[in-house]
């Protein structure tokens, strides 16, 4: 600009070279909230019922077709109510009744529901601060901190609870859908089945297989990607809110402080630091605050401390918590039914074969029955059959060991195509039934028996000849159990195991002790109730747990040695020992009749006589859960259709009992010397055509 122009410009007033900046617009205030609806307005339905309700639909909904309107059962604010107690009692150790929840936490109950079932924005997972719902145990705090502790804080802090809760109901809501969905070959993470189950199945079905594809796909569960969860639930569900809700916990990302590391293998210096730091932390007496939850009694546990390595493994998705092992069964129910398929191809019977004639016969279901069938050759018959456990898979094979390769190999390929992922090759073996295949701490192999065949020949003699067969064999692990006592410091050595002081009890009663251990004794025994080797088992187990008594007690009592609390106590520990230390305390008899000492039990299953041997009951071929035979009873019952083939049946043939059946045929024995079955059958399939019989004494008086 010319210094001329310049000057003149600086000469004239501001406000005409200068023009005044309009004033932005006011953005207008946000609406306020819709005032919330009165919570206990629509709190008017027991949750009880609309979760019966809906696993009635479930199950009764065709199976090809996604189950339709979820969101109808999610936006009932009784289920959100019912997820909140299940989530305050895991996280307090306490389940709230209905009519103690306040209408603060109604109301927050409210707000939840309405950002997890809104679309946009999704729902905020993880979230630290602006939380809706507040754990009971969540104390307000008022003291001020600095910003750099605040997000450390944050950092390192669990999911929070609002989390639980929505997680809850999920699981209300989504289990029903894909429960009946899944192959009954499925034991794990499902309701009314587990290792029992699993174990019954193997005995029940496995009796003549001879090659064993054992699959560990625990590397391709953990890797499963958020697009192939969804692409696998949406084979069941339709609903969008809920899918979307689903796709947002998948999708949300994780802060590394709210997953628990893994735990680190210690040498043997950090292992004798940290005992040394459990026993100070353990003779110090903790004061639980009130809304913590009790720990764990010591017997639960050590029981824990047994849990199989297929057991141990839990999957991990994103923000699922909880619902993560029944996604990981909704994805690897492809691989269920892909099995089955496979099964029914690959059954070959044989010619000779008396026993397989079709693809499900299974034989005479006896849990422990010896096979008589071609074991060799060209003419053998050729089965297979599967069982999964969370994401560790076994497949049986009767046929040569090129049919267990194959089976390995397109196994392995589905795993890649399916998923995405395939299995590493030191993760899928084949093993030949003779050297016992390792499941649910189990060990799998086969016994040869020589039965002896007694028939009655053609003229009349007796014909005894001995046979040939295998014998299923389901027996524990011995080397397992020695391996979990001494992760638990309770044993020490492999071949011989010595057993060690039980040193977390050195301050409890001998009363209270000798009751925890029985706890723990028959838990184990109702653990191994399906083992072959039941009593050996068991009866190890007893032996470790008194003998850890027994030194725990000698340096308690200062015995010097386990003879001496053995002479006292005697074999089964159940003998006060505080009266042999103290010659002047009053007799154990009278403190006990007073009321001032507690019952001393015996340890028990000191005599080998006393443990209970092995459950051979018989597994059905068919066998369901006790809750899904109701269920499928129920909506058979609420058929219009069979009620009325039931109501025609009941008003065309008279109700009758089972002593006016045998009535008939000690009446037909006595009239024609043979019951007539023939004439009974035609009656009962002109009933069912609907043909009315003239004259209903005619099945008894007709000579």
């Amino acid at each position: 600009m010319p210094p001329r122009a310049a000057a003149l410009r600086r000469l004239l007033p501001t406000h005409f070279h200068q023009p005044a900046a309009r004033p932005a617009p006011r953005r207008p205030p946000p609406p306020p909230p819709p005032p919330l609806p009165d919570p206990y307005a629509l709190l008017v339905h027991d949750p009880i019922d609309l979760l019966s309700s809906l696993w009635r639909r479930a199950f009764a909904h065709p199976l090809p077709s996604p189950f339709p309107n979820l969101s109808g059962y999610a936006s009932r604010l009784d289920l959100w109510l019912l997820s909140y107690q299940r989530a305050c009692a895991h996280a307090t150790g306490t389940f709230p009744p209905r009519h103690a929840v306040p209408l603060p936490t109604l109301h927050c109950l409210l707000r939840l529901r309405a950002a997890a079932l809104r679309r946009h924005p999704a729902f905020p997972w993880g979230a630290s601060t602006h939380l809706l719902l507040r754990s009971p145990a969540d104390l307000p705090s008022t003291v001020p901190i600095s910003r750099r502790k605040l997000e450390a804080r944050f950092a390192g802090s669990p999911p929070p609870f609002q989390d639980h809760v929505v997680q809850e109901l999920l699981l209300l809501l989504l289990e029903p859908v894909f429960e009946p969905r899944f192959s009954p070959k499925s034991h794990a993470f499902r309701p009314g089945r587990g290792p029992h189950s699993a174990i019954r199945s193997v005995r029940s079905r496995f009796a003549a297989y001879l090659w064993f594809v054992s699959a560990d796909l625990t590397t391709v569960v953990d890797g499963l990607s958020p697009e192939t969860i969804l692409s696998c639930a949406q084979k069941a569900i339709s609903d969008r809110k809920v899918l979307s809700l689903l796709k947002s916990a998948l999708n949300a990302p994780v802060r590394p402080g709210s997953v628990p590391p893994p735990e680190k293998d210690l040498d043997g210096l950090a292992k004798k630091r940290l005992k040394r730091k459990v026993l100070r932390k353990s003779r110090k007496k903790k004061v639980l605050n009130e809304n913590e939850p009790k720990p764990d009694p010591y017997w639960l546990r050590l029981f824990f401390g047994f849990a199989p390595e297929q057991a141990c493994h839990v999957p991990s998705y994103g923000h699922c918590g909880i619902i993560s092992p029944l996604l990981a069964n909704v994805c690897l129910n492809e691989l269920d039914w892909w099995m089955e398929e496979k099964i029914n191809e690959y059954f070959c019977p044989s010619k000779h074969d008396s026993i397989w004639k079709e693809a499900g016969d299974e034989g005479c279901h006896n849990p422990a029955w010896p096979e008589f069938v071609p074991s060799a050759g060209k003419e053998k018959t050729r089965k297979m059959d599967f069982l999964r456990f969370g994401s560790h898979v076994l497949i049986g094979i009767r046929g040569p060991r090129e049919d267990a390769v194959e089976i390995r190999r397109q196994l392995m390929g589905f795993c890649e195509r399916t998923f995405g992922l395939r299995p590493e090759n030191s993760m899928v073996e084949i093993e030949h039934i003779t050297r016992g295949i390792e499941f649910l701490d189990h060990v799998i192999t086969r016994r040869v028996i020589y039965p002896t065949l007694r028939y009655t020949a053609s003229g009349g003699n007796i014909v005894s000849e001995k046979g040939i067969g295998t014998l299923l064999s389901v027996t524990a692990s011995l080397q397992r159990c020695i391996r979990h006592f001494r992760k638990l410091e309770l044993v020490k050595g492999d071949r011989d195991p010595e057993p060690l002081p039980c040193s977390p009890m050195l301050y409890s009663g001998q009363a209270h002790t000798n009751s925890q251990m029985n706890k723990f004794l028959e838990t184990m025994a109702d653990w191994y109730r399906y083992a072959d080797n039941r009593k050996k088992i068991v009866g190890f187990c007893a032996y470790v747990i008194r003998s850890s008594l027994a030194k725990l007690y000698a340096a308690r009592y200062r015995l010097k040695s386990r003879a001496k609390v053995y002479k006292i106590a005697s074999r089964d520990l159940s003998r006060p020992l505080r009266e042999s230390a103290r010659n002047d305390a009053p007799e154990y008899s009278d403190l006990l009749r007073m009321g001032l000492v507690d019952v001393i039990e015996g340890v028990q299953f000191a005599r080998m006589s006393s443990i209970p041997s092995c459950d051979y009951t018989p597994f059905p071929r068919n066998w369901v859960p006790h809750h899904e035979h109701l269920i499928q009873e129920y909506i058979k019952l609420q058929d219009p259709k069979f009620f009325c083939e039931l109501h025609k049946t009941i008003k065309r043939q008279e109700i009758s009992s089972p002593q006016d059946d045998v009535s008939k045929m000690v009446w037909y024995y006595k009239v024609h010397g043979v019951y007539d079955d023939k004439r009974s059958l035609m009656r009962a399939k002109e009933l069912r055509n609907g043909e009315v019989v003239n004259g209903d004494k005619q099945l008894l008086l007709d000579t």
